[in-house]
């Protein structure tokens, strides 16, 4: 399966690859031209409905760029047999069944371009074919032993945005031995300058699977470093979104990840894909509630404890003290007659609403209307013919009000989550026999006879993350979230099974996928299992998928990163990586401490002279030491998530925002501090671990106080 290189001769198969590439951009050229060119003066009613289409039209021009640098193309499936059916869905009639040379390429039957997304020619046929459609699926599932009607697939190698190279598999000739893709393994290995691409060229049978997996269910995948998790859950939405459109332009999606850094570093690939309308937020943003500002940071028991799944037991019981039986009768007065409804009456319309365990605020809403009803019973008894408008009059009587307000009264769910942090009498009666007293210290805000004030308002408290959610559980239990159709939440391992639950109310009635890795869980709360995780989630029958082929790190440094799992994540699979890099490690013990700084710095500079990004990765407290190291010695550097380019390359990373970036090489400093800056052990591997895997070329540890045990063993 040699790869073939670009000759002038226009007889060159690549040269007729290279004129149907230009063909096809003209053609997207002139879909982009016609979009632009759409009047809709006269195809509309009003003035709302013209903005509407014309918000549509220019999401269309969008998504119609052309990106010089993005191949339009990456691959050529020849089938056999005339495509029909299913299969041609997406590829159009046309294309399944034209025999005739078109545009450039001298395109055949049965032979189809696959690529980022559909290009047509003037006459509606396919140019190039989504990578999404059925037909474009043998592209990444096909093999020898099954090649799903495929003859001949094809790989273009691109630099610089020109087609440059080919590479072919005849999956039905016994003749020719299968040898791994050349042209794949260059582009798993090109340099990562810039913000996170996509995969599309690359995905590999079991990430397909996942990618492809309906809409109706959830998904959860346990991905170690490497092994493209995050992608293929982005992937999926793409997917999604091309096989159920309108049912998500309705619902709406969302990809949901742990920092600001990592929601930018990922911006890029569902645009690069045509998708620009999927939102991205962090949990932090999901739960923000006006007026609420979060500005303390919990100690990580209390944090241990609010982010429980009993918090929300204790919540729910809370917002149901606020009910108050009835003890006096409703009399209202219409007219010169008075209808009284007994106090035994509203208590059993009380019990009724609470046996129904409906939302809070929809009883609040619904009791007026249930006492205006038994008034209206009466009223229909001594004769009278009241009709709707009559009962609701009566639900806005001042007395029904009043009634409502004393037996049925609102609940602020921050006003709710302020009194439970802060009042110990109330936290103790709808916490017994859930927490016990010491947890309930825990999270309290004062003690009595500590010395400490609670917050006297909403407004004046400090409020930490986790209170956040707190508070987002009570308006769920006062109001109904609005769900989505369907939710991306990556690095779930490191969520609280009260953020799970924050996350789950956001796809009750839709769909998720779930990606993580239990082996860099490194926050004091990160879940055990992904059972665990689903069931708070509210997706317990989720189908969970491993993946344990590595395409991203080298091997070399996944097996120096993987003698930690024993210790941080027992029983997990350690990743097989597909990429041989002989070299790729080094570990440097630098004998004087003194020296530390000097040693990380020559070795930044030596990973500057090759081609890709630098990642300078170290414990947070190492940070600012490192950073006026590398200003004096005249080293710009940046943060992490702002992109990198040719000419700034080097990104200083704190190890607790490294988790789902990646860098060509890594410098890593000091491994015992990135160990010793977290509460304990076995957090402190977990983040280590994440650091030593964020390489995708070549990892240099630099160190002066001694390694943890687990990396002290010979074979380096």
């Amino acid at each position: 399966m040699p790869a073939h290189e670009l000759e002038s001769d226009t007889t060159d198969p690549l040269a007729r690859e290279r004129a149907h590439l230009a063909a096809s951009r003209s053609a997207l050229r002139a879909m982009r031209e016609d979009a632009q060119a759409l009047d809709i003066r006269d195809v509309t009613a009003n003035w709302v409905n013209a903005a509407v289409l014309q918000a549509q039209i220019d999401e269309r021009i969008k998504s119609l760029a052309d990106l010089s640098h993005t191949p339009l193309f990456f691959g050529r499936l020849d089938y056999l047999h005339r495509v029909g059916g299913d299969l041609a869905e997406g590829a159009s009639e046309g294309a399944a069944r034209s025999a005739s040379d078109k545009g450039g390429g001298g395109r055949r039957e049965g032979q189809f371009y696959i690529g980022r997304r559909h290009v047509h020619d003037a006459d509606g046929d396919p140019m190039v074919i989504d990578w999404r459609a059925p037909v474009s699926q043998p592209f990444y599932r096909a093999s020898r032993k099954d090649p799903q009607d495929v003859g001949q697939r094809r790989r273009f190698g691109y630099t610089g945005g020109e087609l440059t190279a080919y590479e072919d598999e005849h999956l039905t000739d016994p003749s020719e031995a299968e040898q791994t893709s050349k042209l794949l393994q260059a582009e798993i290995e090109r340099p990562r300058v810039g913000p996170m691409r996509d995969i599309v060229a690359t995905i590999q049978p079991e990430q397909d699977e996942i990618v492809r997996s309906g809409l109706g269910g959830t998904v959860c995948v346990q991905g170690g470093p490497g092994t493209g998790k995050t992608a293929v859950g982005l992937h999926r939405v793409a997917y999604l979104l091309y096989a159920h459109r309108e049912r998500l332009a309705r619902t709406g999606t969302l990809v949901i990840g742990p920092n600001r850094s990592f929601l930018h570093y990922i911006e890029q690939v569902l645009p690069a894909l045509g998708e620009l309308e999927v939102k991205q937020a962090t949990v932090d943003d999901l739960v923000a509630t006006a007026g609420v500002e979060v500005r303390g940071t919990d100690p990580a028991d209390a944090a241990v404890v609010k982010g429980d799944a009993r918090m929300a037991e204790v919540l729910r019981r809370a917002v149901r003290s606020h009910v108050t039986p009835p003890t006096e009768p409703v009399v209202v007065v219409r007219g010169s007659r008075r209808w009284r409804i007994p106090a035994y009456e509203l208590e059993e319309i009380v019990n009724e609403l609470l046996a129904r365990d409906m939302r809070y605020g929809a009883a609040h809403e619904a009791l007026p209307q249930r006492i205006a009803h038994a008034v209206l019973v009466r009223m229909e008894e001594a004769g009278e013919a009241p009709d709707d408008r009559v009962q609701n009059a009566v639900a806005r009587n001042p007395a029904v009000k009043a009634a409502v307000k004393a037996i049925w009264p609102v609940v602020d769910p921050a006003k709710l989550v302020l009194r439970l942090l802060s009042d110990a009498e109330f936290l103790a009666a709808h916490a017994e026999g859930l927490l016990d007293e010491d947890e309930q210290k825990t999270i309290l805000w004062a003690l009595p006879g500590s010395g400490k004030r609670a917050a006297r308002s909403v407004k004046s408290a400090k409020w930490s993350a986790a209170d956040a959610v707190l508070i987002d559980e009570a308006g769920d239990l006062v109001a109904r979230t609005h769900s989505l159709g369907h939710v991306v939440l990556d690095e779930a391992q490191d969520l609280s099974p009260m953020q799970y639950r924050a996350v789950g109310r956001r796809c009750t009635t839709g769909s998720a996928t779930v990606l993580g890795d239990l082996a860099q869980g490194t926050t004091p709360w990160s879940t055990e299992s992904w059972a665990q995780a689903l069931h708070h989630l509210g997706k317990p029958d989720a189908v969970v998928e491993e993946l344990t082929a590595g395409f991203r790190v080298p091997r070399e440094v996944i097996a120096y990163a993987s003698r930690l799992l024993p210790m941080i994540s027992p029983g997990l699979a350690a990743v097989e990586s597909v990429r041989e890099s002989p070299g790729s490690l080094e570990v440097r013990r630098v004998a004087d401490p003194a020296e530390l700084d000097a040693a990380v710095l020559a070795e930044c500079e030596v990973s500057l002279t090759r081609e890709g990004s630098i990642g300078l990765i170290a414990a947070d407290a190492r940070i600012p030491v490192l950073a006026e190291a590398l200003t004096a010695a005249g080293h710009a550097y940046l943060s992490p998530g702002e992109e990198t380019s040719a000419e700034s390359r080097l990104t200083l990373v704190p190890a607790s925002l490294a988790k789902g970036l990646e860098y060509d090489y890594v410098v890593l400093d000091e491994p015992s501090a990135v160990v010793d800056g977290e509460p304990d052990e076995r957090t402190g591997l977990r983040r280590l671990y994440v650091a030593l895997t964020r390489a995708v070329s070549g990892l240099t540890v630099v160190h002066s106080a001694e390694l943890p045990d687990q990396l002290a063993t010979p074979g380096v």
